[in-house]
């Protein structure tokens, strides 16, 4: 995941652009960056992945002057990268994935381009893009193949000298949002970016749209599309609670989700929890529907740590995740618990630190109910679910079928027994009382769009191309 913010202010606009990109740490834990358009460009990109993206910046950015400024935080690339170009010197940061990102600089190589971002002996996606929108005939034109070339998503900012340019995926499936206050602009990925600085949405950007905002206000440079595929993952994990994606309240969702997950549910609990921070709303929505009261068994120590989903290394994920959440022994034992959890990935997060700490600390009973369906396919289009191995779902199916299970159909479907079987598997290896899952058709009406204007990969293994 990454996510990305850029600001056009009438004054010197590098605290709000620090601020602002702040906003975004809970999408990626890898890179932070930062640039600054004024007589010149100032660029700062550092390493977040120990420490956190205001430490790095807090006085870097006091050296940065202009009116223009885009920021990112990055699990993967370090962005922004400023581009010399016959469009004129460019900087860029996007939010997405490139899957043929090999494939097209290979390309581009034989042709004679060369690429000086070179991270751990591959290719920066942010640089690569780059090199595509430079052969265009304009810098639209540019855009426009870029998103004829790449396979996966993205969704850009590039800052010149007459403002900056966004574009959004193709298909919709990262946003970007403008807000407005007194003629200054800005335009993120997190809506929750706009709230303390004091801007108000203005618009969110249709499929495909690109847009340029500049001295004479925000200007349409290509009519987007209405066809969408959003990442519903957005609201039931991904996004922070107080965005919005296209004018859709993410806390509601999740609201609405923990109230679905109680409707389909018998269990008789003494309390109900959410895993902190992202599984906390749905549990809050399982709480209003089944009258159940909502408790903290677990806190996070939000100071030292950040999220266990997003770091690339699995030691890193396992320390993140055994080291944030500190149980509440005098709440938990001789409880029956219902928690709540956004997603089970891999389980092994949720089976060896969070179970075990309550089972650790004399939980009676612990019902487990993830805020989605099993995942069964790896992202495509960000890097939420990398592979196929690590999700637990295919490693039931593997357990009972062998791993050369070709048609899972029977799998997808919520009412068989195939799945049921799943799910038995999955609640015996995580060792909890019972197991439910969210089904498809209510984590979509809990979103409240249409199911082909979300994208459901993850779940159903079908996607727009």
């Amino acid at each position: 995941m990454s996510g990305i913010f850029g600001i056009v202010s009438k004054k010197n606009c590098a605290s709000s652009l620090l601020y602002g990109t702040d906003y975004h740490s809970h999408m990626g834990t890898e890179y932070g960056g930062m640039a600054v358009l004024g007589d010149k460009f100032y660029r700062s990109i550092h390493d977040i992945s120990k420490s956190q993206f205001k430490s790095k910046f807090f006085e870097e950015y006091k050296e940065m002057e202009g009116n223009l400024g885009i920021g990112a935080i990055s699990d993967r690339d370090a962005q922004p990268l400023i581009i010399g170009s016959k469009f004129g010197t460019f900087a860029i940061v996007f939010t997405g994935l490139v899957e043929n990102t090999n494939e097209l600089a290979a390309e581009l190589l034989e042709q004679g381009a060369t690429f000086g971002e070179m991270q751990t002996g591959g290719i920066n996606s942010v640089e690569l893009l780059a090199k595509l929108i430079n052969q265009g005939e304009t810098l639209i034109d540019g855009i426009i193949g870029l998103y004829n070339r790449i396979k996966g998503s993205a969704s850009i900012l590039i800052m010149k000298e007459d403002g900056i340019y966004a574009a959004r995926d193709r298909l919709g499936r990262m946003p970007l949002v403008v807000g407005e206050m007194d003629g200054d602009y800005v335009i993120a990925t997190e809506t929750c970016s706009f709230l303390n600085l004091g801007y108000q949405i203005t618009k969110y950007l249709e499929p495909g749209e690109i847009i340029r905002i500049g001295k004479n206000g925000l200007e349409e440079q290509l009519q987007g599309k209405k066809e969408n595929q959003i990442c519903a993952f957005l609201w039931i994990y991904t996004g922070y609670p107080a965005s919005s994606y296209e004018g859709i309240s993410v806390e509601l969702v999740r609201e609405r989700s923990g109230r679905f997950l109680a409707k389909r549910d018998d269990v008789e609990a003494d309390l109900v929890a959410g895993v902190p921070d992202s599984g906390v709303g749905h549990a809050i929505g399982y709480s209003m529907e089944s009258g159940i009261p909502q408790r903290r068994p677990l806190v996070k120590y939000t100071p030292g740590y950040g999220r266990s989903y997003t770091p690339p290394a699995q030691e890193i994920r396992d320390l993140v995740a055994k080291m944030k959440l500190i149980p509440i022994k005098d709440v938990i034992a001789g409880n029956r618990i219902v928690l709540c959890e956004d997603s089970i990935v891999r389980g092994t997060q949720l089976k060896n630190y969070t179970l075990k700490k309550l089972w650790e600390s004399g939980a009676k009973e612990v019902h487990v109910r993830p805020a989605c369906p099993p995942l069964m396919f790896p992202c495509k289009y960000a890097l939420s679910t990398r592979s196929i191995d690590e999700l637990i779902a295919r490693r039931a199916i593997w357990a009972m079928e062998g791993r050369d299970t070709g048609n899972i159909s029977d799998y997808l479907d919520d009412s068989s027994e195939k799945y049921k079987k799943m799910i038995d598997w999955i609640a015996a290896e995580l060792g909890v009382t019972t197991l439910r899952y969210q089904r498809i058709s209510d984590m979509v009406e809990a979103i409240g769009l249409p199911r082909e204007k979300l994208c459901l990969h993850c779940w159903t293994g079908y996607f727009n191309v």
